[in-house]
């Protein structure tokens, strides 16, 4: 191996965990983004050189029969969920998996306590695992969602008891 070989090697780590580094940067802004839409969009572009963001959603070829009202959160919540039940909610537009991989035990349970900053579930958008994590702690006292199902921002996923 000659001094060039080597020098591409290394250069070649450092250029690894940089871009490392930048996919990670870029993944972190997309869940950013799509936190905020009101719907998933069909294609999101990212260019880091010269800054493009693009996000795209399909037109619906059949009519809407019935389109969502927008309401203030506190208005969604008082009808939603009754003042004794907390609830955690979906980070992201999504699906909902209680596992980190089929097969595997759910991340909890009914009765479980959870800790403040424990991960409870993932959703996944685009292809991006959102890790759900429990905001306070409590107990879970039910279980909103089925595995696998599709989800909306802010949506609520499990209901518990604060502590």
């Amino acid at each position: 191996m000659d001094e060039n070989t080597t020098g591409a090697r290394n250069g070649g780590a450092t250029g690894h965990d940089e871009y490392l580094r930048i996919l990670e940067a870029i993944q972190t802004g997309a869940l950013h983004l799509l936190a905020g839409f009101p719907h998933q969009p069909s294609a999101l572009r990212f260019q880091v050189g010269e800054v493009t963001i693009e996000a795209e959603w399909q037109a619906s070829a059949a009519p809407i029969i019935a389109a969502p009202v927008a309401v203030p959160s506190e208005a969604v919540t008082a009808q939603a969920d009754p003042p004794s039940r907390a609830v955690f909610r979906a980070p992201s537009v999504g699906v909902f998996y209680r596992s980190p991989e089929p097969g595997v035990d759910p991340f909890v349970e009914v009765g479980d306590r959870v800790t403040a900053g424990q991960q409870i579930a993932i959703v996944e958008a685009m292809k991006l695992m959102i890790p759900v994590t429990a905001p306070t702690s409590g107990v879970i006292t039910e279980i909103l969602k089925e595995n696998n199902e599709p989800v909306q921002f802010d949506e609520p996923l499990f209901s518990y008891s604060p502590e």
